[in-house]
């Protein structure tokens, strides 16, 4: 097929950065539109952007010049990498437009009417596009958002043990990076020799998130998951790399570690079968020994694209408690939303 053309919202910035990376070489997608703020339009990309990703800007958008965020772009579907106050009018103005939006932002994502997406774990929830365009009155157009990147790591091994035993509570804290906070993120004197116990919103996502993703889809709308979550998010001072620990509460308790780690060994990739280009065939990786996952080490997995978990075992409070990391700008960013685009082209949706 040919390349589906796309433009990136957001162009500039970290995650907009991350985006043009990823979609450099991605087989089904040609970038063909880059916009920014004001203080950019109109520079050629390399002149507007401090190229932070990796050693080099990839020279195929080096001279695009960075247009204004609104419609009128030379593409088929944007992907959204703006502040959430932004987000939410210039996304609708897109959508309304008949653009396909793949958003990274957060504006969106508890709409009733806006599908919350992980691929692997909900992708029945796309249903929710032909409801939002007969509430919304928009014909081509549509909006689809990817989680929280901390929710991202959490929900992923959560949904086959959801399918398994029946989730019913959670207690998560998070030791999250400061790519997290995009660039230049937290200054150095505030995270050196230092742990900050606070992020702003991100427990509020964390708590409200996981219930649609793991929700049903019942006539015409998510009927979320009675799961309750206590999350306790910090910032520590990993470059890249959500690290999580879980204790979980089952309604039906696994007979032992080895049931639950056989659980999340055996869930399968619906978008990997699809011949999705971003997908891995092992999207929750095992590990047995007693001190992984670790950031540095395992952050990078599937090339950014799995979820590891490790240190499974008995929980003196709960049923199990469980590690787990996810490379947040990748997984829980721009690679999320690139999988989203990838298994709406697979299953028919953008073409």
């Amino acid at each position: 097929m040919n390349p589906i053309r796309v433009g990136i919202l957001g162009a500039t910035g970290a995650v907009g950065q991350r985006f043009i990376e990823l979609l450099s070489g991605n087989p089904w997608f040609e970038i063909t539109a880059l916009a920014a703020s004001e203080r950019s339009e109109g520079k050629t990309y390399a002149e507007a952007c401090e190229w932070r990703i990796s050693a080099d800007m990839p020279a195929a958008v080096r001279a695009m010049p960075v247009l204004s965020c609104a419609p009128g772009l030379d593409c088929q579907i944007v992907f959204s990498a703006l502040p959430p106050a932004a987000a939410r009018e210039v996304e609708e103005q897109f959508a309304a437009a008949g653009y396909g939006v793949l958003s990274n932002a957060s504006a969106h994502r508890m709409d009733p009417d806006v599908p919350l997406l992980i691929p692997e774990v909900n992708a029945d929830h796309l249903a929710l596009i032909d409801v939002q365009r007969r509430n919304r009155g928009w014909g081509r157009g549509f909006i689809v958002t990817d989680p929280n990147c901390s929710t991202v790591g959490m929900t992923l091994p959560l949904k086959p043990l959801h399918d398994a035993f029946g989730v019913r509570r959670v207690i998560v804290t998070t030791m999250q990076a400061l790519s997290g906070a995009g660039y230049p993120g937290v200054p150095s004197l505030d995270i050196l020799d230092n742990v900050v116990p606070f992020i702003r919103n991100e427990e509020d996502k964390m708590i409200s998130e996981p219930r649609k993703l793991l929700g049903r889809f019942v006539d015409d709308h998510i009927a979320m998951a009675d799961i309750r979550i206590s999350p306790a998010c910090n910032r520590v001072a990993a470059r890249d790399g959500h690290l999580e620990t879980l204790a979980i509460e089952f309604a039906h308790k696994p007979s032992s570690a080895a049931e639950v780690q056989e659980a999340l060994r055996s869930f399968r990739s619906a978008p990997y079968a699809l011949g999705c280009p971003s997908a891995v065939e092992q999207t929750i990786i095992v590990r047995e020994e007693p001190d992984r996952p670790q950031t540095l080490k395992d952050r990078d997995a599937g090339h950014g694209m799995a979820v590891t978990v490790g240190r499974v075992r008995p929980c003196e409070v709960f049923d199990y408690k469980m590690v787990v990391l996810a490379h947040n700008t990748i997984r829980g960013a721009a690679g999320g939303s690139i999988l989203n685009a990838e298994i709406m082209v697979a299953r028919g949706m953008i073409a």
